[in-house]
């Protein structure tokens, strides 16, 4: 009897052994610098299925956030990748960099110096300068993508097109005005009032010249409006 107890604690235990390797193994599978910490608030899924705080996200995930929510994706040294409301992207990174491809919604990136850290959207690609700390946001709409450089300096590339968004700076990829699209609402971006040119200023000049008529045929001292002029005289 004792032989067989001795015998059933033997495998028991063997097998766990087995079974927190298996696990160990498939842990140490995940290198460090593909594998990356959410904090979520509101409503976020991470490949379709709903996320929350401090679970890990890996290489290659893509990240939506819904009405009032936001995501922040810490990469450790590398830096961070924050997400707006009712955004989504695909999030890859290595262990020097971070390529983002945003196709909805506001993001911001910070990436340290010595990480080659590229954002994509439909509108352009923008590139941040590796060789030292960036700090940029994009955000894109209907028919452009918005970006705005915190600190560092991102390449905006339309095309064959660069151009270079400095610090306190900002840049617009795409077509502003285009039709079917609703009205840019971000301050300083929407177009001043049309004038109708020469008209404009002939409308004014006409104006300005009958002010002049009336003000130069006008009696002080009697108003006439097709009759006999009314005298005013002083009071007794």
């Amino acid at each position: 009897m004792l032989a067989k107890n001795i015998l059933r604690r033997t495998v028991t235990l063997g097998v766990l052994a087995a079974v927190w390797c298996v696990y160990s193994m498939v842990a140490f599978a995940v290198p460090v610098d593909t594998a990356g910490e959410i904090t979520v608030s509101g409503q976020v899924t991470v490949n379709g299925q709903p996320a929350v705080s401090n679970a890990t996200v890996l290489s290659g995930s893509v990240i939506t956030t819904g009405a009032d929510s936001s995501a922040t994706v810490s990469l450790g040294k590398n830096g961070r990748v924050e997400m707006g409301a009712n955004s989504s992207m695909t999030l890859n990174f290595g262990p020097n960099n971070i390529v983002a491809m945003v196709d909805s919604g506001k993001v911001r990136i910070a990436s340290a110096a010595g990480v080659a850290t590229t954002a994509t959207t439909k509108n352009g690609t923008f590139i941040a300068d590796s060789a030292q700390a960036d700090n940029f946001a994009l955000e894109v709409e209907c028919s452009h993508t918005h970006v705005d450089t915190t600190t560092g300096s991102v390449t905006l590339r339309e095309g064959t097109s660069d151009r270079q968004v400095a610090a306190g700076s900002s840049a617009v990829a795409g077509n502003i005005a285009q039709a079917g699209c609703a009205p840019c609402l971000r301050p300083g971006s929407t177009p001043g009032p049309a004038f109708a040119g020469g008209a404009w200023w002939l409308a004014l000049a006409a104006a300005g010249a009958g002010i002049g008529i009336w003000l130069a045929t006008r009696n002080n001292d009697d108003f006439n409006f097709g009759g006999n002029p009314v005298v005013i005289s002083p009071s007794r």
